[in-house]
């Protein structure tokens, strides 16, 4: 139940200096993490167990793989999954916005489309997609981060945005502040 509830503030998660284990390819926290979030940040160096980000309602996370059923019943926020996903990803997502890195093109066998649909990264929002990978690379020392970082050009194109199409055109209503105007990653 890592940041269960959160809502505000910044948690970051990462392994200690010397472990002795490549945090992308190990499992850094349990099952059912950030669940119902409501406002803040999570970073997340490591892999997600079960469940992550379920219910989340406006969050901002970053992780590095998520175990299955992540993004359930999702109603708002943002996630970002810079590795795998298990099973049922997004099922019942309603609501948000989730950036997968997906290179190899193994999300869509693995989400659940029933009210999500797969889209490219729109140009307006390759910018804040690496701004939060750039700040998880910042408070986490993610190797992962950092690689794509180096290559972002390329890389942006290997990112898929899973978004409900309700909330896209909800979203495609509201006039953002004149900061957040770059926000819309699909």
């Amino acid at each position: 139940y890592a940041a269960k509830g959160l809502s505000g503030g910044v948690l970051a998660v990462r392994p200690p200096e010397n472990a002795g284990y490549r945090a992308e390819r190990n499992v850094i926290m349990g099952n059912v993490a950030l669940y119902g979030a409501t406002k803040g940040k999570g970073f997340f160096r490591g892999i997600a167990g079960e469940r992550f980000a379920v219910r989340n309602s406006g969050a901002m996370a970053v992780v590095e793989g998520v175990g299955d059923h992540a993004c359930e019943y999702m109603t708002g926020g943002c996630v970002v999954v810079l590795g795998e996903t298990g099973r049922n990803f997004a099922a019942g997502m309603s609501g948000g916005i989730a950036c997968i890195h997906d290179p190899d093109d193994q999300l869509e066998a693995r989400c659940n489309l029933e009210m999500v649909e797969l889209e490219p990264v729109h140009p307006e929002g390759s910018d804040f997609l690496r701004g939060l990978i750039a700040e998880h690379a910042e408070r986490t020392g993610s190797t992962v981060a950092g690689a794509l970082l180096e290559r972002w050009e390329e890389a942006v194109e290997e990112f898929t945005v899973v978004i409900p199409p309700g909330f896209r055109a909800a979203i495609m209503h509201l006039e953002p502040p004149a900061k957040a105007r770059t926000v819309n990653l699909a």
